[in-house]
């Protein structure tokens, strides 16, 4: 399972970690998330100790889903560094994800 991220750790858990992150901001009553949430699952295992792979609950945690203008879900952005060098809004093959994680390694 991906990590849980909530407003209390996105800044030590994405904003200062040394490893690339791949935050997917999703919700419960999102279709589409469903489907994305087992691919993200899917990368946290391939990518362990290589990058990190998390989820923030949309609902539960607003702050940094409006801080990097996420208005629509799900959608996953990738930093590093501290900083968004990529994203993906909408549902999209696994491959779109791992290319770009693999970008930012």
């Amino acid at each position: 399972m991906a990590l849980e991220i909530t407003d209390a750790t996105f800044e030590e858990v994405v904003l200062k970690s040394d490893k690339p992150v791949l935050v997917d901001f999703w919700a419960a009553w999102c279709g589409p998330c469903r489907m994305v949430g087992p691919i993200v699952d899917e990368i946290h295992a391939e990518y362990e100790g290589k990058a990190i792979i998390g989820k923030v609950d949309v609902d539960a945690n607003q702050e940094f889903a409006a801080k990097y203008g996420v208005r629509n879900i799900p959608t996953v952005l990738i930093f590093k560094n501290g900083e968004v060098v990529d994203k993906q809004v909408g549902v999209a093959p696994k491959n779109v994800y791992t290319s770009k994680i693999d970008a930012a390694l």
